[in-house]
């Protein structure tokens, strides 16, 4: 796992490269060098940080130069050793025992072609000399990241955007439909960016740059073709395919441990891993008793206790007491977009406790969810489809009964009561809406009265587009299926890959996520909705193939989020960055947010009548993050 930046076609590029690779330094503090290639008719300069994990020796360091192609790479290629046996049968001579070298003799033998073999996650650039041309790749699902920029005849990458902003920053400007976005979602969908002129490589896809100014580039793959050809094949053998997958994702050569949260997803994956390496440890994450009772949330630590006691497993457990007013800003600036998900602090610290401990490589459950009908929004857009059946005097009432109770008692929040009012925010609605507002932070009307008038237009685009990826499915798919079709391209992407990244990487250590696998994603979408949720058992397949690893205390157990205690947080060790920083912030003095309506939902959540935390939590998130693109220079 690395870090990569590069220049093309600019005069200035040794000096904005070395620049970025240096403000990269964290996801790669083992070793950095540049290689620079300048023509009469082109110009080339590529950085690289390295975390080393597999051929952890020199020869192996970046940029890597071989007969006239040099690479820059950031990521692992689990299947590396079978591509190297059959480059080698094509008379392929290799120097070093790493992925990398693979990766570039691939790329020469097979050209973008070598994408399609590639079984892991990257981002690369290979530049090459005797055409001039750059090329830029990126993983299937997403899950390492590529930002680009075009810069007059030429254009700047890296693995961060805050490298970019770095640089070039005083050149740049916010994007406003980004943050709309952001403020709908809390995270942002592929075609958004919170930078205008500044966007991610999508997953699955490759560009090569021309020197005269020329771009081709191509699908390497695509889901939806995926998902299509899995419906038609012979059912999978789902143990069979996890079981391999993590046994591929423990390829490394330094030592591997886990992320435990005690749920069904990490506990697969750190059972499955222990029979490979019975000696690896694994870290969890615990909560005050004050926190979780506000959260109303369950122990899960308790569950990732008796599984590592089980198995026999060193387990690290971390109680989470931070400075969240003095880390709430830090993580803000470490996920490089305006992401609201708490659970990025959990990772960050989990990861830095592993780091001092000496690991470099841990596995999560990330990706289970999205892809087996996981959560609580699939089982409920199930039920909603039923629940409009039922008489319309009936569901008025039932609304106002539900309107008129607390989220939260003193001191005690109310789970039951926040999951019937979600519920109902979207039960009467059609399936994409329902399923749109069963994750999104507001109704349009809502969003729209929050925000300054001329800003409409910009949320009216952001659900079109969530409109346009979800009915990009299949014909024959069914429901559940392009839920998670839809979470795959969309929220996996978008939210839990990408803070994985940046939070682990922010921590020297590279994440690995076996669910999030192409192999597990065409076995997923052989398996029928009704094999994900039957009945109300939600991730039914899964919990079938986990019989054979794990206890059923921790199979049948309820559903938990990897979550954080934001409203506890957001009474106590927030309340005055809400009130000093989001409130007479830059979003409500620029214009963005109109202060009114602002004060009235800040009010809600701390009288108990809404539960609007993750809507506060996100708003101050962005406020954090508008102030630290602004410091790098960004225009408003």
């Amino acid at each position: 796992m690395c870090g990569i930046a590069g220049a093309f076609g600019q005069h200035d590029g040794k000096e904005l490269v070395a620049a970025m690779t240096e403000r990269l330094a964290h996801r790669g503090p083992d070793a950095g060098a540049l290689a620079e290639h300048v023509t009469p008719t082109s110009s080339v300069v590529l950085g690289h940080r390295r975390l080393a994990i597999i051929d952890p020796t020199a020869a192996a360091d970046q940029p890597l130069r071989r007969g006239g192609l040099t690479l820059v790479y950031n990521g692992e290629l689990y299947n590396f050793r079978e591509l190297r046996a059959e480059l080698e049968g094509h008379g392929v001579v290799f120097a070093t025992s790493s992925d990398t070298e693979v990766v570039l003799e691939a790329w020469r033998w097979w050209g973008p072609a070598a994408l399609t073999r590639f079984r892991g996650m990257f981002a690369l650039a290979i530049h090459d000399q005797d055409s001039g041309t750059l090329s830029l790749a990126r993983d299937p699902l997403g899950i390492k990241p590529l930002y680009v920029m075009a810069r007059g005849e030429g254009l700047l990458f890296s693995s961060e955007l805050k490298a970019l902003l770095g640089v070039v920053g005083d050149e740049l400007r916010v994007n406003e439909a980004g943050m709309v976005a952001a403020a709908l979602f809390r995270w942002l969908p592929a075609q958004d960016s919170a930078i205008a002129g500044v966007r991610q490589l999508r997953p699955g896809t490759w560009e090569t740059h021309h020197p005269d100014g020329r771009r081709e580039s191509g699908t390497s793959w695509d889901p939806v073709a995926v998902a299509e050809a899995a419906r038609h094949t012979t059912g999978p053998d789902l143990r069979a395919v996890l079981e391999e997958a993590v046994h591929a994702h423990l390829i490394s050569d330094v030592p591997v441990a886990t992320l435990l949260s005690g749920g069904l997803d990490s506990s697969i994956v750190t059972a499955l891993a222990h029979r490979d390496e019975p000696q690896m440890a694994a870290w969890t994450i615990a909560f005050r008793e004050q926190d979780k009772r506000m959260e109303a949330m369950p122990d899960d630590a308790r569950y990732a206790r008796r599984l590592a006691d089980r198995l026999g497993i060193r387990l690290h457990e971390i109680e989470l007491r931070p400075d969240v007013a003095d880390l709430l800003p830090r993580m803000v600036a470490t996920l490089d977009e305006p992401i609201g998900d708490p659970a990025a602090i959990n990772t960050f610290l989990m990861c830095r406790a592993a780091r001092e401990a000496g690991i470099k490589v841990l596995l999560s459950g990330t990706g289970a969810d999205e892809l087996f009908g996981g959560y609580r929004k699939h089982l409920a857009c199930l039920l909603a489809a039923r629940y409009q059946r039922v008489p319309a005097p009936v569901r008025g009432a039932t609304r106002g009964v539900v309107g008129a109770l607390p989220v939260a008692v003193g001191g005690h929040g109310l789970r039951t009561v926040r999951w019937a009012r979600r519920f109902l925010d979207f039960a009467d609605l059609g399936e994409e809406q329902a399923f749109r507002r069963s994750y999104s932070l507001y109704d349009t009307d809502e969003l729209a009265g929050l925000l300054a008038p001329e800003l409409t237009g910009h949320v009216e685009g952001a659900v079109r587009d969530h409109l346009e990826t979800y009915a990009d499915a299949p014909a024959d798919l069914d429901r559940v299926n392009r839920m998670c079709l839809a979470d795959a391209r969309m929220f996996l992407p978008g939210l839990n890959l990408a803070y994985t990244d940046r939070a682990s990487m922010a921590a020297s250590v590279e994440v690995r996520v076996p669910f999030a696998d192409v192999d597990v994603f065409a076995a997923a979408f052989g398996l029928a909705g009704t094999q994900k949720i039957r009945g109300r058992e939600q991730k039914a397949a899964l919990k079938d193939a986990a019989r054979a690893w794990l206890p059923d205390e921790i199979i049948d157990r309820p559903k938990s989020s990897f979550g954080a205690p934001i409203r506890s947080w957001l009474v106590e060790d927030l309340r005055e960055l809400v009130d000093d920083t989001l409130l007479r912030g830059e979003l409500v003095t620029g214009g963005f947010l109109r202060r009114e309506p602002l004060q009235r939902l800040i009010d809600d959540q701390r009288a108990g009548r809404r539960d609007l935390a993750l809507q506060v939590w996100q708003l101050l998130t962005l406020e954090l993050w508008l102030r630290e693109v602004r410091s790098q220079g960004v225009a408003a």
